[in-house]
């Protein structure tokens, strides 16, 4: 999202994570701004049962967390290390210097703060009034149009767990729907993935 370059020049710092470890916890006053070098974070909340809900999951060239950093309050949710990371960690009030003295990189910022707006303002529509095929086709399109090509068929890099943890269902739902819209034709698997 941000050069590299720009972030070091503006005091970034590299930190390599391993898996498992966690980044910050909800309810941790936010002050870093973090880019994903390498790796992947998934940001999350745990109900008192102990099910996770997953907010976002966050790969190479994407940051994460930075909402709160704009309103001075704490984490809405936790971050962890899904993989071996790499990032880049930069203070908050680094952030605000390199983005005012950076209007093309500010203007990029809040188109990605945007369309990640859109995307839980989506998710959050499907998850209170759809059934559980309807949300699993909308999140797969939502993926395809965001990464893939419109006209050929993508590859869901995405596990049954982490569709059932970002769409809030059970992973059993999740499976037996999947197998389901298989016989339908909504979608193929191959080796376990799904294709669209």
């Amino acid at each position: 999202m941000i050069p590299l370059a720009l972030l070091k020049q503006y005091g970034a710092t590299k930190r390599e994570i391993s898996a498992q470890t966690v980044i910050f916890l909800e309810g941790d006053t936010a002050h870093t701004y973090f880019q994903i070098v390498s790796g992947n974070v998934k940001m999350f909340n745990t109900n008192p049962d102990g099910k996770e809900f997953v907010q976002g999951m966050f790969e190479a060239g994407q940051s994460f967390g930075e909402p709160p950093l704009f309103q001075n309050s704490d984490y809405p949710a936790s971050a962890q290390a899904m993989s071996d990371t790499t990032l880049y960690a930069l203070p908050k009030d680094q952030l605000f210097n390199l983005l005012k003295e950076h209007f093309d990189v500010h203007l990029a910022f809040t188109a990605m703060l945007t369309k990640r707006l859109m995307y839980k303002s989506m998710i959050l529509r499907e998850i209170s009034s759809h059934d559980a095929k309807h949300r699993i086709l909308t999140l797969i399109d939502h993926l395809k149009n965001e990464y893939g090509q419109p006209n050929e068929k993508m590859e869901v890099n995405l596990t049954r767990q982490q569709i059932s943890e970002l769409l809030g269902i059970r992973v059993e739902t999740v499976i037996r729907t999947v197998k389901q819209l298989e016989k339908e034709g909504e979608i193929e698997i191959k080796e376990r993935k799904i294709l669209r």
